[in-house]
């Protein structure tokens, strides 16, 4: 019998180009993150931070990270002083600088990669960044991630106008940049992320006309909606936008309408309210964008916000060396209204990693911050997001785009459309063609994804995710829970190809790059070429083009 032999033309084994090595990355300088890289180089580790902040504003008119809206101030164009304005809203990243961490803003991870079932030779754990002008690959002894959260978005006619904007975007352009063009805006939903927003707009000086909630009541914490009742803002539950309406300078009113307990939209109700924001605040999400893509455990936890990492009670992920903390470890009302609980969590890691590396806490950095639990919800997660998207996105008139990027709709997904571009006649389909395409189960949304485009566009689904799990969830019958998370991949931000051509290859690897996907014919002339190679023909341990 003869012994397997690894394939010349694979990537395994080769060397990769990490420029530079660390002992801790941390990604995020949030709360969580600058804790924990503070109480690392504490300890005596070798820590470098990253943290995207500030954005390209070009970035940031494709609504990523968070959904932007096109209202951030014309001060973000100067990416100078939107940095000197992070450090001096955020007085803990020159805390940081003191304690000896090698702070660098303006870094984006857009990959995180380790070894597991799949994948065995890598050096440790690796992840890429790039920082606009390169792009490049580190090593890390351990990894915190500490990404944050961002909004869920919900469909309705008009939500692509200029001015249609997240609640956690909101709030950065406010307290971060000091960069957020609103003067009176609409809130949709009573989370606790929309109320402190709607308190932080007030303070701020931002007329909030009204907040809509599709529920019965409130579902955020009762001390935050009486202090807002309070200040004289009127809640309209049992109502959802009908419409945006406005100009090329973006929305100018929405109509507001009500609906029944089954989400059905009443038109005889409606009444308008003059606007030039409606802020987004149904769902607060975990960005699990680097965890998943690494391969770590993710799971549907209503009590975290949705899908979020399993963790061991030192922040621990399911892949070794791997952290993470902040709210992209979970989101719930108690630690929105307490960044301490974040702080703690970054902590911890830091204690953990330290253990690990065989440093004993000799600075007591967990003293005083006993691990939180988000304990049980006070409401049901799952069956409040289907309901705003039952009763705004399902009901809607005119077909709004759920995915804005690729132009798909609520109807296109649920009965399995093709894109428009490829001409395909109308089948007159029904949402029945949802189990009919994919088969039994609950429906994936990769498969939606690939047949529709439904999350591959520009924005990389972060408008739209949500919504399309949700649809599937009611298209199906089955519950949220049961719909599994649409899969991340590597790179988890835009990024130009300038910078990712930057990254070098060994030589071992360019000596086979011709023969990668079975493309070897593309780069001989024909006549040379006596039989067509496949990558699924070739013998294993036999010569491939290169050779």
């Amino acid at each position: 019998m003869t012994a397997y032999q690894p394939d010349p033309a694979s990537i395994a084994g080769k060397p990769l180009d990490v420029a530079e090595h660390t002992q801790v990355l941390v990604v995020g300088a949030g709360p969580a993150g600058l804790a924990a890289a503070i109480a690392a180089a504490g300890l005596g580790l070798q820590v470098i931070l990253v943290d995207e902040n500030p954005i390209p504003v070009e970035t940031m008119g494709e609504d990523v990270p968070l959904l932007f809206g096109q209202r951030m101030g014309a001060a973000v164009r100067n990416r100078n002083a939107m940095t000197e304005t992070l450090i001096e809203t955020e007085p803990a990243i020159a805390a940081a600088f003191d304690a000896g961490v090698d702070v660098r803003l303006g870094t984006v991870a857009w990959g995180l990669y380790a070894n597991n079932a799949g994948v065995g030779w890598l050096p440790g754990l690796v992840a890429g960044l790039a920082d606009g002008e390169r792009s490049w690959l580190v090593g890390c002894d351990r990894i915190i991630v500490a990404a944050g959260c961002r909004d869920m978005g919900v469909a309705f006619p008009g939500w692509d106008r200029p001015g249609v904007l997240g609640a956690i975007a909101a709030q950065r352009l406010l307290n971060r940049y000091r960069a957020l063009d609103v003067r009176r805006a609409v809130l949709l939903g009573t989370t606790a992320e929309a109320l402190h927003t709607a308190l932080a707009l007030r303070e701020a000086g931002i007329e909030v006309a009204a907040i809509v909630e599709q529920a019965a009541a409130p579902v955020g914490p009762d001390a935050l909606v009486d202090m807002l009742a309070a200040q004289g803002v009127p809640f309209l539950c049992r109502h959802v936008v009908r419409e945006a309406a406005g100009g090329l300078e973006g929305i100018e009113s929405v109509r507001i309408v009500a609906v029944d307990a089954d989400g059905r939209q009443n038109p005889g109700t409606d009444q308008t309210l003059a606007c030039d924001a409606v802020v987004l605040g149904i769902g607060a999400v975990p960005v699990v964008e680097l965890l998943d893509a690494a391969g770590c455990r993710i799971a549907f936890q209503p009590e975290r916000g949705g899908h979020a990492p399993v963790l061991d009670a030192a922040q621990a992920t399911s892949i070794g060396h791997v952290y993470a903390v902040g709210d992209c470890a979970g989101v719930w009302p108690g630690k929105t209204g307490s960044p301490d609980i974040a702080r703690a969590e970054g902590r911890r890691a830091a204690a953990a990693i330290a253990a690990s590396l065989g440093i004993p806490d000799q600075q007591n950095v967990l003293e005083g911050t006993p691990a939180a639990s988000p304990g049980t919800p006070a409401g049901d997660l799952a069956a409040y997001r289907l309901g705003w998207v039952r009763a705004s996105v399902v009901e809607a008139a005119g077909e709004p785009h759920v995915c804005r990027c690729e132009e798909v709709t609520a109807r296109d997904i649920l009965e399995v459309r093709p894109p428009r571009y490829l001409d395909w006649p109308d089948r007159g389909g029904n949402a029945a063609d949802l189990r009919a395409r994919l088969g039994a189960g609950p429906p994936n949304p990769d498969q939606v994804k690939r047949l529709t485009r439904a999350g591959m566009g520009l924005c990389q689904g972060r408008r739209c995710r949500e919504q399309v799990a949700a649809l599937l969830a009611l298209g199906a019958g089955v519950g949220l829970a049961e719909i599994p998370l649409a899969t991340h991949r590597a790179p988890v931000r835009p990024l130009a190809l300038r910078l990712l051509g930057q990254t070098q290859e060994a030589a071992e690897l360019a000596a086979h790059w011709d023969t990668w996907f079975g493309m070897a014919s593309q780069y001989a002339p024909y006549w040379d070429i006596r039989e067509p190679y496949t990558a699924a023909g070739r013998v294993q341990g036999g010569k491939v083009a290169s050779e």
